[in-house]
């Protein structure tokens, strides 16, 4: 018995996102409170701007979260998946990830770009992308800090947690 090999058995987590006026941060941080609650898995958040391909290639799953910017993507989060993709591209296949998007009218359109990179490198979603519209039209609104209700953010909570403990007992 003295000569087994203790594995770890950890599931990395790692959250990925941009936030500009708050709404993203504040999602992304009830989805790591609530990956956080499962012991088996250990959550990482980083800002898109940090993020490397190699954060991805450790992590078993992910959350991508990123503001609706003029009806698209953010420009870091976009920036993220532009550095990322090739050199991960194959090697992350079948991995579960969840996509929470911080909209001011529809949001839509930036799940559907985050799911066309997810599914160029074969991911596999676990839920419905998470949108928050903050109805901001203006630009005032627009740019203003974004306070996110706390329903939306136990739906956040609530993902982090799922996509967690599924990870965490080999569901993906």
């Amino acid at each position: 018995m003295d000569d087994m090999v203790h594995l770890d058995r950890t599931k990395k987590l790692l959250i990925v996102y941009h936030s500009m006026t708050g709404g993203t941060r504040q999602m992304v941080e009830a989805a790591a409170r609530g990956a956080a609650s499962e012991p088996a898995v250990h959550v990482r958040l980083l800002p898109a701007l940090e993020a490397q391909a190699a954060d991805l290639l450790e992590a078993d799953g992910y959350i991508f979260g990123t503001p609706e910017n003029l009806a698209a993507i953010a420009g870091l989060m976009k920036d993220f998946f532009d550095r990322t993709y090739y050199p991960a591209l194959d090697q992350i296949s079948g991995r579960p990830y969840a996509t929470l998007i911080c909209a001011g009218s529809d949001g839509h359109n930036v799940a559907r770009q985050v799911e066309r990179v997810a599914t160029g490198w074969r991911l596999k979603a676990i839920a419905d992308p998470l949108i928050v519209c903050t109805d901001a039209q203006t630009p005032e609104a627009i740019l203003a800090p974004k306070v996110i209700g706390s329903d939306d953010l136990k739906r956040c909570e609530e993902l982090g947690a799922a996509l967690a403990a599924g990870m965490s007992i080999g569901m993906f």
